[in-house]
């Protein structure tokens, strides 16, 4: 049964029921809480980029990885104190002859003088030059090292350098340990002219020493080893290792082919193709480094 009043129309009903709302005003994107919330971008440093096949890789993972690229294993370069770091045991790395730091004997100037360019580089390294070398252990077996810093005015060889390769060597000679280098250097350093190419004989006539002496020298060439580095003390090794890929040459390839007026072989300055042609005795990849010199020194007996 229904009663009067029970039916109400549709049209009253929802009048009703909108005049009991209030008006609510339109928020805008800026006004909302997570519009005002700051946002948090990606730290600086935490990615980079493989310069050869130029894939983004996490920062720590390629460190980790003894700075060589997980996906194409291109060798990257890294400083002296990093290479030290990588190839002696942990704590064992005694510096030598730390002191010795450049003078400018033929007043020279370029775009800045000499001086200036020597101090704005160790301000930017934290280095004195461009080599580190003193005692260490590989693996247990106690070495002399001397590591070239191509962060430092491209690795040339200066009268600082070629004075500490000399020294570390006349150290392997006097305690009768082997003596390891790591070459990665433009060449000789131009600011020094005949200065810098007089350390080509006199760290060659060192190892001459350190040969008669019967002393082990050996010899890792890291990419770039040009010049007169390549022209002396880098390829006098009793055992020379080189990094994959490496960049090993003394003159550009257009300064060859003008010379020779010929056409040049496709990588003819590569560790690949110098080891074909019996330059180097192995290629060996960053992280089998130390098991290889190890190797080395125990089969030569020191």
């Amino acid at each position: 049964m229904k009663y009067r009043g029970d039916e109400v129309s549709r049209p009253a009903i929802d009048a009703r029921c909108f005049a009991t709302l209030r008006p609510v005003a339109e928020t805008t994107w800026t006004q909302t809480d997570l519009a005002q919330t700051p946002k948090k971008g990606v730290p600086e440093g935490l990615w980079m980029k493989c310069p050869s096949c130029e894939e983004t890789l996490f920062k720590k993972a390629v460190e980790s990885n003894l700075w060589v690229c997980p996906k194409c294993q291109h060798h990257m370069r890294v400083s002296a104190r990093q290479r030290v770091e990588q190839l002696l045991d942990p704590g064992t790395f005694e510096e030598i002859d730390a002191h010795l730091v450049a003078i400018d004997p033929l007043n020279f100037v370029d775009s800045k003088p000499y001086p200036a360019r020597i101090a704005d580089t160790r301000k930017k390294t934290g280095e004195r030059d461009a080599l580190l070398s003193g005692f260490g252990f590989v693996k247990g077996r106690r070495v002399v090292v001397a590591v070239m810093d191509f962060t430092f005015l491209g690795g040339s060889m200066g009268s600082v350098v070629g004075e500490k390769i000399t020294r570390a060597i006349e150290a392997g000679i006097d305690h009768n340990v082997p003596v390891v280098t790591v070459a990665c250097s433009g060449g000789a350093r131009m600011h020094e002219s005949g200065f810098s190419l007089m350390q080509m004989a006199k760290t060659s006539a060192a190892l001459a020493r350190l040969d008669e002496a019967k002393g082990l020298y050996i010899s890792v060439l890291a990419d770039p080893t040009t010049g007169g580095v390549t022209a002396s003390f880098a390829m006098l090794g009793d055992v020379i290792f080189a990094e994959p890929k490496a960049l090993i040459g003394f003159a550009g390839p257009r300064v060859i082919k003008q010379t020779i007026r010929q056409e040049l072989p496709e990588g003819f300055q590569s560790s690949e193709f110098l080891l074909e042609s019996g330059f180097l005795d192995r290629i060996v990849h960053r992280k089998d480094l130390r098991s290889e010199i190890a190797r080395v020194i125990d089969y030569a007996g020191r």
